[in-house]
């Protein structure tokens, strides 16, 4: 409302902690409902040592090349598991960092195995020039990165433990996938198809970061979008 006046802005952080400091109450639930993962409290950003141990070989994100951070040209990813109920299910989600493009992996769990076989399938599905990197955290279902580079021809690299702003897009693409694969749900359900459907939906979804347009319109600049649109519109027409 206020772009161009100081003394009428303040950061999203104050904004999250006056809605978690009201008391509890019809309204405070109201409120945080409307936030865009509804969580019930305010989780800090907090630093401390993964006490997991680490993954041999891991290259660390301070190591990337510039390009990656000035995320001027398509090719580079961050990567995650989200987990079904219980952890015994989940998604693999690779989101591109400079055009929002989101491709999801079916996992037959969450083992290194698993993992690798999930990503390397549909990372293979992109053109090798758009696969150049991927950002990971120090799950250990990513232990067979070396595996994985070597099958897709894509470098790995890890973020800092406990430092999810360090894959920030993931982190979000994440949230909003939510909406489609709900945290309590088993994830194993999904197939391969169903996946690319809802990742489908993100990709032709209009995004202000990228000036209103869509990130398949700019990760494949040969999408047909009236093609798309007038076969979805088909659709419902079919089945209402």
């Amino acid at each position: 409302m206020h772009p161009d006046d100081i003394r009428y802005q303040i950061s999203h952080e104050t904004i999250y902690t006056a809605i978690y400091a009201m008391p509890r109450g019809e309204l405070r639930k109201e409120v945080v409902d409307l936030l865009r993962q509804s969580r019930k409290q305010r989780r800090p950003r907090s630093r401390g040592e993964d006490r997991r141990g680490s993954i041999p070989g891991m290259v660390s994100i301070h190591d990337r090349p510039p390009e990656v951070d000035e995320r001027l040209v398509p090719g580079h990813w961050e990567g995650d598991l989200i987990k079904g109920t219980r952890n015994a299910s989940a998604v693999g989600t690779l989101v591109e960092r400079t055009t929002l493009f989101v491709t999801l992996a079916k996992v037959d769990g969450s083992s290194a195995e698993a993992a690798e076989k999930g990503f390397s399938f549909v990372l293979n599905r992109i053109d090798a020039q758009r696969r150049l990197s991927m950002t990971y955290d120090q799950g250990k279902e990513m232990a067979r990165h070396k595996d994985l580079a070597e099958k897709t021809g894509i470098k790995v690299y890890f973020a800092d433990p406990r430092s999810p702003w360090q894959r920030g897009i993931n982190e979000n693409t994440n949230g909003l996938l939510r909406q489609y694969l709900p945290k309590g749900t088993d994830l194993s359900v999904f197939s391969q198809e169903e996946l690319d459907q809802i990742a489908l939906k993100l990709n032709t979804r209009p995004r202000k970061s990228l000036g209103y347009r869509c990130p398949a319109e700019l990760f494949l600049p040969d999408f047909d979008f009236r093609e798309y649109y007038e076969r979805h519109i088909r659709r419902v027409a079919l089945r209402t």
